[in-house]
């Protein structure tokens, strides 16, 4: 492989070990395994509140909780699976693969990718301690006016929701800014945008959306804690505001969010397929701009969310036919994942099944979701169990597969063990059975008038045969993750042979360094000279490359660690959490001088370690 020049002097730049090293790391393959396990807990915690809801339905007239509580429950549920699960377990990734995939060294700002993740987790600890206080957000994880207002919820739960968002969205923004200039800008030599592996693609347009939608939904909540902290009516008709204008504030974020959420596991999915099928990625050039089509008309459907809102039929023709369109380049991506292992010489390793899983579950969502672009389907069946079939076929079906699938084929890389093959099919056909076993009765449920969000019900309504069914299905997708946390723990602590830096035969620049890959990635950098830019080296070899070796880790100058990230994390943090149960002055001072004295520290500390 060509390669350029250390373009560093050397530098005693060691890793270090122990808890103090993982809070102040700046390394982003650290800042991604933190994003993974920190998302993985939440993810669970979501899961548990779901198996309470199935639990409180599995039949009729039941009391294992309150009415308030349950309210607590489906909303805290959805926040947490979106904003806390998948979104973060999608930037694990993003931070552990795209400057490996890229061929660079890092990220191309290493200490705002740190302060990203703290601010993550700050604020999923921030919305969490709403069960602790006994006033966890109660409105639905959409926050619809009016139940979002001071009259309908006058204590603390939407506080909660309000600013926990926020602090999260603060932490996507910076994460969205660092991986759109690093794929821009931190490319190996050689490696053109049409030369980026498909992960890195989907991934920066992901970037795209998020740095265009969640300002929207930033600007909506603003305006709901302002409505709330000063008694403003920006959403409250009787002081002239209109709550209508939270639905298209809310769906014009909630739409591209959907995207945000699937197009990483486009991606994923596109790297899993041609190393398990042994053949390149079919169509990828129509998989790149069927990518960013299907982002450009995204933010042109959010209106199919409100066809029962009365919109007229001008606007019910036009979001119609603009969510029959969007159906065209996904349908796309599905044709040439079929051709990617169509005549391939497929190995049906965990990884591979877990794609192959991900596309059948996604085609049924898929085709439940083009039902929705008819408004008079779509009245029929919103606001009842079949649109929660619906959305659970697309993100748990979709999102969850695919970064399963992700997880064991990266796991190597990561840790340099192999998680258990075994195990790891069980958890595949359990996930399987499991996850149709809960939500496809949930069509039928839907079409027989069974509404969602809804507490109990009664004996009468012939609702309990197809609701234990569900339960049951909940409670096995449960014990499946427990084997995955299982195989996990297995892996950790049975001693194994080192596992190699390429043990798929994989096409990416990143199984071309030793694994776990050093602090440094890559001592010289790459030369890249077209697409799957490995499995080209391997044919100019004339067959399997020599296991690369570890060089001593002061060979490349890099980013010194710092604890500033954490401490502007504090602070941003505090000074929105002072909205929390009305606007307190002293705390919002005290979370503005942490931030700013985060900041300034921040600007004043060497970024790199002096020359020795």
């Amino acid at each position: 492989m060509a390669t350029t020049a250390i373009d560093h002097a050397p530098a005693h730049t060691h890793e270090h070990t122990g808890l103090w090293s993982w809070i102040t790391t700046v390394d982003h393959k650290r800042i991604g395994i933190l994003y993974g396990a920190t998302a993985f807990f939440f993810f669970l915690v979501g899961g548990l509140e779901a198996l309470v809801i199935r639990l409180q339905l599995m039949g009729p007239n039941k009391t294992l909780v309150s009415p308030d509580t349950y309210n607590q429950l489906f909303t805290m549920h959805g926040t947490t699976m979106i904003f806390l699960g998948v979104m973060p377990l999608s930037a694990m990734f993003f931070n552990y693969l795209i400057p490996l995939q890229l061929g660079a060294r890092d990220v191309a700002f290493p200490r705002l990718n740190a302060f990203s993740y703290w601010v993550f987790l700050l604020g999923g600890i921030l919305i969490n301690v709403s069960w602790f206080t006994g006033h966890a957000p109660n409105g639905g994880w959409f926050g619809y006016a009016n139940l979002t207002t001071k009259q309908f919820s006058p204590g603390p739960n939407i506080d909660f929701w309000t600013v926990g968002l926020q602090v999260l969205g603060v932490a996507s923004l910076a994460a969205a800014v660092n991986f759109f200039v690093t794929t821009v800008n931190l490319r190996a030599p050689g490696m053109k945008m049409m030369h980026m592996p498909m992960f890195v693609w989907m991934s920066f347009i992901t970037q795209i959306l998020l740095l265009l939608s969640f300002p929207i939904i930033t600007v909506a909540l603003i305006l709901l804690m302002i409505d709330r902290t000063f008694g403003t009516s920006f959403f409250v008709p009787t002081g002239g505001g209109d709550p209508i204008l939270w639905q298209h504030l809310f769906w014009l974020f909630g739409h591209p969010e959907v995207y945000i959420l699937i197009l990483p596991s486009f991606g994923i999915i596109s790297e899993i397929l041609p190393v398990f099928s042994r053949k390149p990625l079919f169509g990828y050039a129509a998989m790149v701009f069927s990518g960013a089509f299907i982002a450009f008309v995204g933010f042109g459907v959010w209106a199919h969310h409100m066809f029962a809102t009365g919109m007229g039929p001008f606007a019910d023709a036009f979001f119609s036919l603009a969510t029959m369109i969007i159906a065209i380049p996904t349908g796309v991506k599905i044709f040439n994942w079929i051709g990617t292992i169509w005549g391939g010489k497929v190995d049906f390793k965990t990884p591979m099944l877990f794609a192959i899983g991900f596309i059948a579950m996604f085609i049924m969502g898929g085709l439940s979701g083009v039902m929705h672009a008819s408004p008079p389907a779509d009245l029929q069946q919103t606001d009842t169990y079949f649109i929660v079939a619906h959305f659970h076929y697309v993100l748990f079906g979709g999102a969850i597969f695919a970064i399963s699938g992700g997880a064991y084929f990266w796991w190597p890389k990561m840790f340099g063990k192999m998680l258990d093959e075994g195990l790891g099919k069980l958890h595949f056909w359990l996930m399987l059975i499991a996850f149709n076993l809960t939500f496809f009765p949930m069509h039928i449920l839907g079409l027989n008038g069974m509404p969602r969000r809804v507490y109990t019900y009664s004996a009468e309504s012939n609702f309990e045969l197809l609701n234990k069914l569900e339960t049951i299905g909940a409670l096995l997708l449960g014990f499946s993750f427990l084997v995955f946390l299982y195989n996990i723990i297995k892996t950790w602590r049975t001693p194994q042979p080192p596992v190699g830096a390429d043990p798929w035969n994989a096409a990416t620049l990143e199984w071309s360094i030793p694994s776990p890959p050093q602090h440094f990635n890559y001592p010289t950098l790459p030369q890249v000279h077209g697409r799957d830019a490995l499995w080209e080296l391997k044919a100019r070899h004339g067959g399997p490359l020599p296991e690369p070796q570890r060089v001593a880790e002061d060979a490349v100058l890099m980013p010194n660690p710092s604890w500033k990230p954490l401490v502007a994390a504090i602070g941003v943090t505090v000074t929105l959490g002072g909205f929390i149960g009305g606007s307190h002055l002293w705390v919002h001072v005290a979370g503005v001088a942490i931030l700013l004295y985060g900041i300034y520290a921040w600007a004043f500390e060497p970024a790199f370690p002096e020359h020795h």
